[in-house]
């Protein structure tokens, strides 16, 4: 299957998309393909270096003609996010992501795609590998662990890039040009509890949410999508107030960046509330199934009987669990008041984890707006907070401010509007990119950010347009041939 997706135009992006896809490359654990592109840079005999986090840096003279251009620092993140379904048979860390054609998208079996951002990541390499591509002096740089932390971009030091112009290939609309987007706080909320004996006469269940599209946590807020540990808590709270039910585990959702898909919970009922419990937990599935029916029509809930658990939660953590968790706020919490149709500010409850004593909760809070962004954070933590719950922020980066005035941005606007006949749309989006990072330690590079249209990203349903890509690849190439004077 890979073999073809070698022959779909532009031929040099696609067959070092598949080079890269090759290679297993989760977030932290980017060793492998860190290696990859030093043996690529220092096969085409460029200055290939590795900084002290992990970042590879490439650089290539300018071609013929265009040493007098400005230095440009073309940018993108070699680690992807790993999600897949759960009937997948995969594993992340050691086998190369399998890919196929459908129609004019590219997709995987099953798994995250890894366009996010490997076709970025390939349209650089491409470049540095190209004797005829016109284009001005280049540091590739390639950072690590963009999904789960931006350390690779934190821990760039200032001094290490010459460039004046940065080129970020990770935005997923090929008819946007990106001047800004969100920053981002990670929070944790843990606490133990005491486990107690399951209670005699009790009926144990397995309760799944499956069948979400998940998807993008920054880009995808704004579509109101089903969020599985928001549903599981809305089952729990009802079965726990109504019928006394007792939860023994939980295990929802997956990555912070990612809107979570699944949900999957082992539940203990009184038997002499069994029957009115599933009759009610079926009335209130449907209710669910017809509230999401037109945003998520592939919704499944299910309750399974199985063999009784050993030990469920003690009743006040368990209480103080499905409410705070209703409590805290998932999804968009302000809209941008000075540009239309921006999220500002918005929370994903990510990952809801209970088991053998424990529980941990995981969310991302994205904003433009730091003032909002801590208002918004500090709310979740007072949800948490007032159930007895510990809660930290960690891995805080701050948003890209838009720059009206770019020289760099006017320039590819001009561009984008006499090659393509129509207008882009210049935008801030909510979504975590590295130039904001990056802008702390370079404040004077000038930033755009532009990239192919890649649908589903941080989810299996990730695909990427092949006419798109044609597009985005003629874009980049002229652009390359534009870069202003020194």
């Amino acid at each position: 299957m890979n073999s073809d997706i070698r022959n779909i135009e532009p031929k040099i992006v696609w067959n070092h998309f598949a080079d890269l896809n090759a290679v297993p490359r989760p977030s932290k654990k980017e060793e492998r393909v860190i290696q990859f592109m030093v043996d690529f840079g220092k096969k085409l005999n460029l200055k290939t270096e590795v900084d002290h986090v992990g970042n590879v840096i490439i650089k290539k003279p300018a071609s013929s003609g265009m040493e007098d251009r400005k230095t440009i620092v073309m940018q993108g993140h070699l680690d992807m996010v790993h999600q897949k379904n759960a009937d997948t048979d995969f594993d992340f860390d050691t086998e190369g992501i399998k890919m196929f054609i459908d129609g004019d998208w590219v997709k995987a079996k099953g798994t995250t795609l890894g366009a996010d951002n490997g076709l970025g990541v390939a349209a650089i390499m491409a470049v540095l590998s190209s004797n005829e591509i016109a284009h001005p002096a280049i540091e590739a740089l390639f950072t690590i662990d963009e999904e789960t932390g931006m350390t690779g971009a934190m821990g760039l030091k200032a001094g290490v890039l010459e460039g004046e112009i940065l080129l970020n290939l990770d935005t997923e609309e090929d008819d946007e040009i990106g001047m800004g987007c969100a920053g981002g706080v990670d929070i944790t909320a843990t606490r133990n509890y005491s486990e107690e004996e399951v209670p005699m006469n009790s009926t144990a269940f397995k309760i799944s949410v499956t069948g979400l599209n998940g998807g993008h946590s920054g880009m995808d807020i704004i579509k109101g999508l089903g969020n599985a540990n928001k549903i599981m808590n809305r089952l729990l709270f009802d079965g726990f107030a109504n019928f006394g039910l007792r939860v023994s585990e939980i295990n929802g959702g997956s990555l912070r960046n990612a809107i979570p898909r699944e949900s999957f919970s082992i539940v203990t009922v009184d038997n002499v509330s069994k029957d009115a419990f599933l009759f009610e937990t079926n009335l209130l599935v449907n209710n669910i199934k017809q509230e999401f029916l037109t945003l998520e029509p592939n919704l499944t809930i299910d309750l399974i009987e199985v063999p009784s658990p050993k030990f469920v939660m003690d009743l006040g953590v368990q209480e103080g669990l499905t409410k705070s968790i209703y409590t805290a706020l998932n999804g968009v919490y302000r809209m941008s008041p000075d540009i239309d149709g921006l999220v500002e500010t918005s929370n994903n409850i990510a990952r809801v984890i209970v088991k053998n004593g424990s529980i941990k909760i995981a969310c991302l809070t994205r904003s433009s707006s730091e003032t909002n962004k801590n208002d918004l954070a500090n709310a979740i933590k007072s949800a948490f907070d007032l159930a007895g719950f510990d809660v930290e922020f960690s891995g805080e980066y701050p948003g890209w401010l838009p720059n009206i005035n770019s020289e760099i941005l006017r320039t590819v606007t001009n561009i984008y509007t006499t090659i393509f006949k129509e207008t882009p749309n210049v935008a801030a989006c909510h979504a975590g990119l590295e130039c904001g990072i990056l802008g702390q330690n370079y404040p004077e590079m000038d930033m755009v950010s532009f990239g192919p249209n890649i649908k589903g990203a941080h989810s299996p349903d990730e695909r990427a347009q092949i006419s798109s890509t044609q597009k985005f690849w003629k874009f980049l190439l002229e652009i390359l041939k534009s870069i202003p004077k020194k």
